[in-house]
């Protein structure tokens, strides 16, 4: 949002505009002293209250289940299962003399059986393993990236927050030089000395800045709520880049390619899919055993009572142990199919993997260089600043000596307002592009925001 200072203005309306743009700095430095949110603790802020990252929290712990829940298949199975039955048998037949007979007994039976299964040679359950321990790395890289993200969201919500609140005091000081301006138009006009040109333009730019005004506060007001809603707290005032502290840095190395070397080695978003990769490469060891055979040791003790009508009254303890061995001869095609499909679904990672390989260098270029360029802006804008300011001195002087117009000294407190306008800016989008760069870097979270930080206002 740019905002205009133009036009005609009675003598000291530059004065007053300076005087409303520092009041306005001051108020917004007293706000943030009196108590203010900072950049790391608006991050751990939103680090304990965002959903999103509770979400991604509960999401690794439920994905590093997966490796007990592996593990167990590969350690002995006990079970153990026991019963009893009442028996009410009815038997109808002949004697010798062929005469019909009906007996009717009645007895209690009963079993236990306790088994003990472990396996010996199972490949498919071996893959699952290495499955497993994949996914879980894949889980923590997940969280990792989030939290990654979660530097840049904050980053980003956190100063477009400042620069909505830097625009809405431009824009107050812009109000406070109209509403001087259309003064001095009226009391020029009624006394002869001015027209009715001069006083409906002042009007026309004072109703302009009233509608900039509602759109500013209406634009600090959203962003503040975003950064409320990120961090789970009220914010009544935010810490600023102290332009004493702030000094602008070079990215450490100043290579870009040492950058892209170290983004693939740490980015958590590549551990993730290399991760993934690992998983569809056991995901086919499990689809190929289906061809294997398996081998399990069987150990079994069963108890049995009265368990028949010829056995009644009768115990029978049976003690067994042994191996098992399965061997898997036809399935009508079904393994051959998974295996390709299994197939399949590794390439398919692996273009993704390389795809956002591809990307994750182009991100990294592109941020590297808004540094690097931010560095040099700041630096030129901070003389543009300067210039503009002696600008505005040099007009002042020459409107007192009455080779130039109040026009001309209006134009160029313009011209200082934008410069300083353009360098908070620059500022906030050198922070925000260190912060993404050291995220796709997968640098220290918290480091990355205590040198930050550190610019701040203390």
């Amino acid at each position: 949002m740019v905002f205009f200072v133009d036009g005609d203005a009675a003598p000291g309306a530059g004065r007053r505009l300076r005087g409303a743009l520092v009041g306005a700095a001051l108020a917004a430095g007293l706000a943030a002293s009196a108590w203010g949110m900072d950049l790391r603790q608006a991050y751990e802020a939103a680090l304990e209250n965002d959903a999103s990252i509770r979400a991604s929290r509960a999401a690794a712990e439920a994905g590093r289940e997966r490796l007990p829940q592996a593990r167990s298949q590969l350690l002995p199975n006990v079970s153990f299962n026991a019963g009893r039955n009442y028996n009410d048998l009815t038997s109808e037949g002949r004697n010798f003399l062929g005469q019909p007979t009906t007996s009717q007994t009645q007895y209690w039976s009963g079993s236990q059986v306790l088994s003990v299964r472990q396996p010996l040679y199972r490949p498919y359950l071996t893959a699952q393993l290495k499955q497993a321990e994949a996914q879980v790395q894949d889980a923590d890289a997940t969280l990792e990236r989030d939290e990654q993200s979660l530097v840049v969201r904050v980053g980003e919500s956190y100063f477009d927050a400042l620069l909505a609140r830097e625009q809405v005091a431009l824009v107050q000081a812009q109000k406070a030089t109209y509403t001087t301006q259309l003064d001095a138009a009226r009391k020029g006009f009624a006394a002869g000395s001015g027209t009715r040109t001069d006083v409906d333009d002042a009007q026309a730019r004072l109703d302009m800045t009233v509608a900039q005004e509602l759109e500013a506060r209406q634009n600090e007001s959203y962003t503040r709520h975003r950064l409320e809603t990120l961090t789970g707290q009220p914010v009544e005032a935010l810490a600023g880049v102290d332009a004493a502290r702030f000094v602008p840095q070079e990215p450490v190395p100043a290579s870009v390619q040492e950058w892209i070397a170290r983004a693939e080695e740490h980015s958590p978003e590549l551990q993730s899919l290399q991760a993934q990769l690992e998983a569809a490469r056991q995901e086919i060891e499990k689809a190929k055993a289906g061809h294997r055979p398996t081998l399990d040791a069987v150990a079994q003790w069963a108890r049995t009572n009265s368990d028949t009508v010829t056995s009644v009254n009768s115990r029978y303890d049976n003690k067994t142990l042994g191996l098992q061995l399965s061997i898997p001869l036809y399935s009508g095609g079904y393994v051959s199919s998974t295996v390709r499909q299994a197939v399949a679904t590794q390439t398919r990672v692996q273009e993704m993997l390389e795809a956002t390989r591809r990307d994750l260098g182009v991100r990294v270029y592109r941020e590297f260089r808004g540094v690097t360029e931010g560095v040099l802006r700041i630096k030129a804008l901070e003389q543009a600043v300067r210039s503009a300011e002696q600008a505005v001195l040099s007009s002042r002087k020459s409107y007192e000596a009455g080779s130039r117009t109040s026009l001309d000294v209006l134009n160029a407190e313009q011209q200082r307002i934008a410069a300083l306008r353009d360098l908070a800016q620059a500022r906030y989008v050198y922070l925000v592009s260190r912060l993404r760069l050291q995220s796709l870097a997968g640098d220290d979270r918290l480091a990355s925001v205590v040198e930050v930080n550190g610019w701040l206002q203390p």
